[in-house]
């Protein structure tokens, strides 16, 4: 005989007196049996007993259907795995219940004792697999995030001696007390710069994943100007074009679009051919009550085909003939997919490629919940 902690806890509903005393005579050896005669009862026990593994209620009951009190336990209660038992044919229901996972399976009144111990075990495994499974989850989040962390702390603390480094370089410089006929001290110094962009990246990258969504109205003429004049100044050679179509108000993560239009018209600047006469980056903006759309157009030097649907893939490189690090399309990735909104590429390799963005609006939620409060 199992002891009372290692015993399945089951709950069992049913309008019929009968039925419940005949459970409780063939399983009481094997579970922890709770009864109740209707679904206020067994509500009752469900709020009192936090630990009950299995439910068990009969479908005709008077004031409620087993689907329906099912209905209400699986938003209040969604751990304990639901057993039906009908007693007549109403395969409609049955069968819609079971599709919106309400139920787990059916047993036919009267039951087979061997049938519902079955049944009863089935939905026990269930159980147990979903909690081992939650548990792993939270263990992978909590390492995740122990990770995330750790890598956002070393990437601070590389920075200062990083900052050292390029200070001493620089003095250096600044007092020709270093000969260097073979230029060692300019690649120690593109080395260095490119360590400073991947840990700011990195930094950038953990930030957009751990800092909490905050909605604001956005003015993307003031924003993509900004982004734009701090590209214009790694190279002026670039000609740019903005276009900003903005009759509505806009709200969404403004510190996550930044990230996204920000690593974008970098790379646009980034992977311009060194044989252009007139390198050019188009940005156009377009928003409605729905939506903003946008298009970050270059004439760079495209991507190949074979490549599209590996760009938005961490450390994927689609070029060698420009130093990048193969982070920043995956970071856009990740911030479109918090703030809900999608991005497509379509590229011709020598003539450029065009990014297009798809960001929610919203400006009306924001006021519907405005209006609640």
């Amino acid at each position: 005989m199992l002891s009372e902690d290692k015993k399945i806890r089951v709950l069992y509903i049913d309008d019929e007196i009968n039925n419940l005393l005949s459970f409780q005579a063939a399983f009481r050896r094997k579970y922890k049996i709770f009864i109740a005669s209707s679904a206020a009862e067994g509500l009752n026990i469900l709020n009192d007993e936090k630990d009950i593994q299995v439910i068990i209620c009969d479908q005709r009951m008077p004031h409620s259907t087993g689907v329906e009190f099912f209905q209400v336990v699986r938003k209040s209660h969604p751990q304990p795995v639901r057993i039906l038992l009908t007693g007549y044919t109403d395969a409609e229901a049955i069968i819609d219940a079971i599709n919106k996972g309400e139920i787990f399976r059916y047993v036919k009144k009267p039951w087979d004792e061997f049938e519902l111990q079955n049944a009863v075990q089935n939905a026990y495994e269930l159980f147990s697999t979903r909690l081992q499974l939650k548990r792993k989850v939270a263990e992978l989040e909590r390492t995740n995030d122990e990770l995330n962390r750790f890598v956002y702390s070393t990437s601070h603390d590389l920075r200062s001696p990083l900052a050292s480094v390029m200070g001493i370089l620089n003095l250096a410089r600044m007092e020709n007390s270093v000969e260097d006929p073979n230029n060692y001290l300019g690649m120690i110094e593109t080395c260095m710069n490119k360590m400073d962009v991947f840990i700011q990246k990195i930094i950038e990258y953990y930030k957009s994943i751990r800092v909490d969504e905050e909605k604001a109205e956005i003015d993307f003429q003031e924003m993509l100007k900004e982004s734009i004049d701090i590209c214009r100044m790694q190279k002026p050679s670039v000609e740019f074009n903005l276009t900003v179509e903005q009759p509505v108000k806009f709200v969404n993560d403004s510190f996550r679009i930044s990230i996204i239009v920000d690593n974008l018209i970098s790379n646009a600047v980034k992977y311009q051919k060194a044989t252009t006469d007139k390198p050019q980056v188009n940005v156009s903006v377009k928003t409605d009550e729905d939506r903003a759309q946008i298009e970050i157009e270059d004439n760079g030097i495209g991507i190949v085909e074979e490549h599209l649907n590996n760009i938005f893939k961490m450390f994927f490189r689609s070029t060698t003939h420009v130093n990048g690090l193969g982070i920043g399309l995956y970071i856009v990735k990740e911030a479109l997919s918090r703030i809900g909104g999608d991005i497509s590429v379509s590229s011709s390799y020598g003539i450029g490629t065009i990014f297009r963005i798809t960001i929610p609006n919203l400006a009306k939620q924001q006021e519907i919940v405005a209006a609640l409060n």
